[in-house]
């Protein structure tokens, strides 16, 4: 295989991810992370769920990774995930030696890795690869699918709240 079919299947196996989140109703963000070929820790988005602001899909898939291979540094491990990271988990990213990150779609707001890079600041002592836009027509068409749906249940609440 080569390396765009590699990123095409675990960013589909991200994708998977991210529709567990959907169906939880959290923000459909979903992670996996492989070492040599192989998945050592998957995640999805769940702060709401597990009242945990750190609960993103990759720190939840970085703290899998890092249970599995009992290190808490990830030096040949590429980040799979479906929405570009935002700055604690850029962070907790850099800290662990995390080789390559590839993302589908881009977050303008608070995205960390291209649309606001912080990878070029020196302080970070860690050079992470990155490869951007991976499947990102499905994670972006879930993300807008998502808050469409949020914002349609918002309407019709208050709307219900105003004939009552």
């Amino acid at each position: 295989m080569n390396r765009a079919v590699d990123d095409a299947f675990f960013m589909h196996l991200a994708l998977l991810q991210a529709r567990l989140a959907y169906g939880c109703d959290e923000v459909p963000v979903g992670a996996v992370i492989v070492d040599n070929g192989v998945v050592v820790g998957a995640g999805f988005n769940r702060p709401i769920s597990a009242s945990d602001p750190t609960a993103h899909a990759e720190i939840q898939a970085l703290r899998a990774a890092a249970a599995r291979l009992g290190n808490y540094r990830l030096p040949k491990a590429t980040l799979y995930v479906t929405v570009e990271p935002c700055t604690m988990c850029l962070g907790a990213l850099v800290h662990a030696r995390i080789q390559r990150i590839v993302f589908a779609a881009t977050e303008p707001k608070a995205g960390r890795v291209c649309s606001h890079s912080l990878l070029d600041d020196p302080c970070f002592n860690h050079h992470i690869e990155v490869t951007a836009g991976v499947c990102a027509e499905p994670a972006s068409a879930l993300m807008q699918r998502f808050f469409a749906e949020r914002r349609a249940r918002k309407k019709a609440l208050k709307q219900n709240n105003m004939n009552t």
